[in-house]
C-alpha cells in the first residue's frame, strides 16, 4: 500500500462494505476476548488506524504501528498514539501487549517468520493475536501484485507460520466467502487499466453495489461457511502461558 492509498481508503472506509464488515468481524472477536479496559493492545500495518479506533471503543490502549509515515500522520490527527513500525523489527519491548492485530500484513512481508516471531515477542503470555490475510493462491492476480503481495495463504501454510512463531492457534476460518466467485470474475476479466479499476474498488463504489455487496457479507455471520474456500483467512491465537 502507496501513501496515497492509505488516504483513499480513510476517506471511504467508514462507509465502504469490506470495512466495514471487517470491523464488525473486529467487534465479535473482541467482545468474544472479554476485553477489559486498560489492556493494552497494537496494531500492525494499521494504515490510517481504523481498526484502532474500534478496540478502543472496547476500553483497550491503542498503539498504531505503520511502515508508511502517512498512515502515522493520519493515525496521530484522529487522536491515536502511532509510531512508524516495520512489523519484523517492532520498536516494543518483549511481553508487554495483551493483544497484537495484524489484518492484511502478512501477505506483504517476504520475511513473514520474522513478522510472526515478533507478534509472538510482543504479546504478553495468554495474550491473543488476530490475523487477516488473502486467501489462496488461485485467487492470485494483477491485484495482488499492485498492492504489493508476495502471497496469498491457505489454512496450513497459516496454520503453519504462525505455530511455529510458538503461538496457539484457537480458530481459522474463511471470510468473503459468498462473494468469492464474483471476486474470482472481477479479478481475471479486469486487463486493462487494472490499478485503476483497483483504486476503483475502494474509492468509487456506487451507493446501491455498496448496500447489496455488504448485506451478502453479512449473511455469513449467521451462515455455517467458514470452513469454504472464501477471499480472506481469519486466524484468532494465543501466546501460552
Amino acid at each position: 500500500m502507496r501513501g496515497a492509498d492509505i488516504r483513499d481508503t480513510t476517506a471511504v472506509e467508514d462507509r465502504h462494505w469490506w470495512y466495514r464488515e471487517r470491523r464488525a468481524l473486529l467487534a465479535r472477536e473482541l467482545r468474544r476476548l472479554h476485553a477489559h479496559p486498560g489492556r493494552e493492545a497494537v496494531e500492525i500495518g494499521a494504515a490510517g488506524g481504523g481498526n484502532c479506533l474500534v478496540m478502543r471503543d472496547f476500553g483497550y490502549q491503542v498503539l498504531a504501528t505503520e511502515f508508511l509515515p502517512e498512515g502515522v500522520e493520519i493515525a496521530r490527527a484522529r487522536g491515536l498514539d502511532a509510531i512508524q513500525a516495520d512489523a519484523r523489527d517492532l520498536p516494543l519491548e518483549s511481553a508487554t501487549r495483551d493483544l497484537l492485530v495484524a489484518f492484511d500484513v502478512l501477505e506483504h512481508i517476504e520475511e513473514d517468520a520474522r513478522a510472526a516471531a515478533e507478534i509472538h515477542r510482543v504479546l504478553r503470555p495468554g495474550g491473543s493475536a488476530l490475523i487477516a490475510v488473502p486467501a489462496d493462491m488461485r485467487l492470485w492476480s494483477v491485484f495482488d501484485e499492485l498492492s504489493g503481495h508476495v502471497r496469498r495463504y491457505d489454512r496450513a501454510g497459516l496454520t503453519a507460520l504462525i505455530s511455529g512463531a510458538g503461538l496457539r492457534v484457537d480458530a481459522l476460518w474463511s471470510w468473503n466467502v459468498l462473494l468469492r466467485p464474483a471476486v474470482a470474475l472481477r479479478r481475471t476479466a479486469t486487463t486493462r487499466q487494472p490499478e485503476s479499476a483497483l483504486r476503483h474498488d475502494v474509492t468509487a463504489v456506487h451507493p446501491l453495489l455498496n448496500a447489496l455487496l455488504g448485506g451478502i457479507v453479512r449473511l455469513e455471520r449467521g451462515l455455517p461457511v467458514g470452513r469454504l474456500p472464501g477471499v480472506s483467512l481469519f486466524l484468532r491465537a494465543h501466546k501460552p502461558l
